[in-house]
């Protein structure tokens, strides 16, 4: 029985454009793996320069969803949620950025709403993938992003040494599960060129 319930009714052609421009997915998990190291590689900055990183992170991973909407979608409202997606993680950015005094507790309410906001749109547009396309790498990046929004709702009061090591460990994850979806997106789209 599949994990997504009935048998999948999946969208080929978003398994098809999603495969023809894995090199988006890609540019995300590389991102995801450089915030990560650096979060692991320097657990001791301030609550301001961890706001400010994951401002960025936020502001340039929404950048990216966008383009992959608008490069993939020409117009196609099926992609509306990654474009939502994106424009959500671009909001939380700035507002992070404009506002670098955030208390943790503030900051990690923002960062538990979009991750939680994201980990849903991700689980959605799993399912509309095709398997062979990946499927499961993109659930499980959803997944992952549910669970550190739920447990930053769960424990909000962290220290900032804590909550960045948090970041990391999600940031690594997710990048990582971004970059194994690219690579079989990579294969299909090489193996649907050789088919031709």
């Amino acid at each position: 029985m599949p994990l997504f319930g009935s048998p999948p009714d999946f969208d080929l052609s978003l398994s098809r454009t999603l495969a023809h421009n894995w090199w988006v997915i890609a540019a995300r998990g590389v991102l995801g793996l450089v915030i990560g190291l650096i979060a692991f590689l320097f657990p001791g900055p301030t609550l301001l320069s961890l706001v400010g990183l994951f401002a960025l992170y936020l502001i340039i991973d929404g950048g990216f969803a966008i383009a992959a909407a608008v490069r993939v979608g020409r117009g196609d409202k099926r992609f509306g949620l990654l474009i939502f997606e994106g424009i959500v993680g671009i909001i939380a950015g700035v507002i992070a950025a404009a506002m670098p005094g955030l208390t943790v507790l503030v900051f990690v309410g923002l960062l538990a709403a979009w991750a939680i906001v994201s980990g849903v749109l991700e689980v959605r547009a799993a399912y509309k993938l095709a398997e062979d396309h990946g499927r499961w790498w993109l659930a499980v990046g959803g997944v992952l992003s549910l669970i550190f929004g739920i447990v930053l709702i769960a424990a909000p009061v962290f220290g900032a040494l804590v909550v960045s090591w948090w970041v990391g460990a999600y940031a690594t994850l997710f990048g990582a599960s971004m970059l194994v979806l690219a690579y079989k997106l990579r294969a299909r789209e090489h193996g649907e060129i050789a088919a031709r």
